[in-house]
């Protein structure tokens, strides 16, 4: 810890000061889209556990449909285990508990490397730094605004269960569950952000280590009998689902969370007071004194500036076809009760289970890919806060040339990636079966995602055009489409709520018959939002 030093005529600067003030500020920033992603994953708890009382009203049918679950290991794989099969709450929270976990992770992750390295890149934080600002307030800022948000999130969330009518120590436990994913991955979201000097690459430093922790809590879950077995207690999504809500209330495994944030958070700390201001751990290589021909336009420039995440982004969706797919031909065995026929059927599926399954996995990756999407749009305004816009500007390429590069990047770059989980997962798929014929009809579902995923881009390059300070609300659009889309029929809202999600258009493929509607209308939507969000973009100062 540095020496304090005297600030103007009173007081001691020390390397805390200033922390309440960049706090606040914060707080000002992200006070809609807390809020938003707040209401939504609250909504998203307490509408799944009020509609599972209606699908399972006695206990013999909670048994059922738990052992469906529990004896399936694609659907342990993806949500883990119910461990008290009587308890309702264990029951119809099985969706959220693991996979909640990972989303509200991914959000404290992003959180505080936007507060963090992105301010940094920016060049706002120097500014900030040349006032009486310590070397650590940006960090705990960034950090007692994730763990604050975490705390909220669970007490709301917890008041929302137990409206839902389940018992009070549960509907708590879950809440902290979560909140302990978020405080854990906003200790690495900040140990991320020492690492390099991109916050894109810190936040696919801190997905990948996400992904990691949900893959040892899947091995740990699928390798077990009736309990989970050692990976998953190498996981904090592990240990958050080890929380056991509704199922015998662990609470002790919450301080393994919090000795884990604590550790990885002294890392952090211990880096940013031994690096330089805006250098990462691991530097960054120097470019060529003089581009490349191949460089020499600004779509090969937008090209180059994605090609590194793209590249992690295929690798992820691989992997996860791959897994999808290998997994699909044993969702047979959840026909042997009706409730996990219901429950199949109710997810997106029409016409056998195996097609059920593949359909609503194939839309979870459609989300996901979407969020590539969002991202890949976003970098137009990282570009234009970093200040690296103005100089391409000064030369013959023109506003409207630069902003549709890197849109042809984000559109081109999710069809790559659908492209890529269909084969992976048709390819897996057809050999579990020995019928390579699959691999046709399960591109085909991928693909059907691609106008939905291509509306949460337009949506993104609508707000940089036309709002570029809220353009981070294209991630709350996200979630708020993903709860409406995959869970809106469990949770029995209203159809014309469900219809605002894009996803909820999209043909439930492969088993349903392919309707070119609506993703005609999807797709036209699409092109709406990008051609009003680059002329808005045309005609706007940049700043």
């Amino acid at each position: 810890m540095p020496t304090p030093a005297r600030v103007g005529s009173g007081g001691w600067r020390t390397g805390f000061t200033g922390t309440t003030a960049l706090l606040r500020l914060a707080l000002r920033r992200d006070r809609v889209l807390a809020t938003c992603w707040i209401l939504v994953f609250v909504a998203m708890a307490a509408g799944s556990a009020a509609a599972s009382q209606g699908v399972y009203p006695t206990q013999q049918a909670r048994v059922r449909a738990a052992s469906a679950i529990n004896d399936t290991p694609a659907m342990v794989a993806l949500y883990g285990r119910v461990f008290d099969p009587t308890s309702l709450g264990a029951v119809s929270l099985i969706k959220l508990g693991a996979f909640g976990a990972a989303l509200v992770a991914l959000v404290a992750i992003f959180s505080v490397v936007r507060h963090t390295r992105g301010e940094e890149e920016a060049g706002r934080l120097e500014l900030v730094g040349a006032a009486v600002v310590g070397r650590y307030s940006a960090l705990t800022a960034a950090l007692l605004l994730a763990i604050g948000t975490s705390i909220v999130l669970a007490l709301l969330t917890a008041l929302s269960l137990v409206g839902a009518g389940l018992p009070a120590d549960g509907a708590l436990a879950f809440g902290l569950s979560w909140a302990g994913a978020g405080v854990a991955f906003a200790a690495i979201g900040a140990l991320a952000a020492q690492v390099t000097e991109s916050a894109r690459t810190a936040n696919g430093i801190g997905a990948a280590v996400l992904a990691v922790a949900y893959l040892l809590r899947a091995t740990g879950d699928v390798t077990g009998v009736d309990d989970s077995t050692w990976p998953s207690w190498l996981s904090p999504i592990g240990w958050a689902q080890q929380v056991r809500p509704f199922a015998g209330d662990r609470w002790w495994v919450l301080v393994n969370l919090l000795v884990f944030a604590a550790l990885v958070a002294a890392a952090a700390y211990a880096l940013v007071a031994r690096r330089d201001h805006g250098a990462g751990l691991v530097a960054a290589r120097p470019g060529r004194a003089a581009a490349q021909p191949r460089l020499r336009s600004p779509l090969a420039l937008a090209a180059r500036l994605h090609r590194g995440a793209l590249v992690g982004w295929l690798v992820g969706m691989a992997l996860g076809g791959l897994l999808f797919g290998s997994i699909a031909s044993q969702v047979g065995a959840l026909a042997d009760t009706p409730e996990a026929r219901e429950m199949i059927r109710r997810l997106g599926g029409e016409r056998g289970l195996t097609d059920a399954f593949l359909a609503t996995e194939l839309g979870i990756l459609g989300v996901v890919v979407a969020a590539y999407g969002i991202s890949a749009a976003l970098r137009m305004r990282g570009e234009e806060t970093a200040g690296r816009l103005e100089p391409v500007l000064a030369t013959g390429v023109g506003r409207l040339r630069w902003a549709a590069s890197h849109v042809i990047v984000a559109l081109g770059g999710a069809a790559l990636l659908l492209v890529t989980v269909g084969l992976g997962a048709g390819f897996a798929h057809g050999a579990a079966t020995e019928n390579f014929g699959e691999i046709g009809r399960v591109l085909a579902a991928a693909l059907v995602q691609l106008p939905a995923v291509w509306v949460l881009t337009g949506i993104t390059v609508l707000l940089v055009g036309a709002a570029p300070r809220l353009a981070v609300l294209s991630w709350a659009a996200l979630v708020l489409f993903l709860l409406l889309g995959q869970l809106g029929s469990l949770m029995r809202l209203p159809g014309w709520m469900i219809d605002l999600s894009p996803f909820g258009h999209t043909p439930k493929l492969p088993g349903a018959e392919l309707e070119l509607t609506p993703l005609v209308s999807l797709t036209l939507i699409a092109a709406i939002l990008l051609t009003v969000g680059l002329s808005a973009f045309r005609r706007r100062d940049i700043g």
